[in-house]
């Protein structure tokens, strides 16, 4: 493959196709359903994994609303720089996404936790909380999935070890979950 734009376009392309597209679809069911059951959806990440959580609570609060059927209640963790740097700050940074889902996370709620790496411990401590509250749990990563393969409820794999790559396979299962949600009859 060439090098440049033109290039990076021919590698993303190969990277989106392989993504497995039936995890996709198991995480759109989990939010459908975790809505219809009135339950609520958090999401959370680092770096441009919180850029994408908080595109993915705007696209499913927003974005999948209809008049047929129940809004989703949906709260980017990473939308509250006071929240965050106050607990990064005065406990330690690995609880900053913990420490909020221990106030609020319920059996019934999901959480989605977005990691390229799969293994960054912040993540990985707000899953074992959503876990142990008895909310499902789903990885959205990359990089061979890291330790959210063995921790998550489920996840999906971004099948590249490029940053780049799977940040931006991130957002395409992030618009693929909100088209087919908005879709759905």
């Amino acid at each position: 493959m060439s090098g440049g734009a033109a290039g990076y376009f021919q590698r993303l392309a190969a990277v989106i196709g392989q993504i497995d597209a039936a995890a996709v679809e198991r995480l759109v069911e989990l939010v459908r359903r975790t809505g219809e059951a009135g339950g609520s959806i958090y999401t959370l990440g680092n770096g441009g994994s919180a850029a994408t959580a908080g595109h993915m609570a705007l696209d499913l609060a927003k974005n999948v609303r209809r008049a047929d059927r129940k809004n989703l209640r949906v709260f980017a963790l990473t939308d509250n720089v006071g929240l965050l740097t106050a607990w990064a700050n005065d406990a330690h940074y690995e609880q900053v996404f913990a420490a909020q889902l221990d106030a609020v996370v319920r059996p019934g709620d999901l959480v989605i936790a977005i990691s390229a790496s799969g293994n960054s411990a912040n993540v990985l401590a707000a899953v074992a909380v959503a876990k142990a509250a008895g909310a499902a749990t789903f990885g959205v990563t990359g990089i061979g999935g890291g330790r959210f393969k063995e921790h998550a409820t489920d996840c999906v794999i971004v099948p590249s070890d490029d940053m780049q790559l799977v940040e931006d396979g991130h957002m395409a299962i992030v618009h693929a979950v909100m088209v087919a949600l908005r879709d759905y009859s």
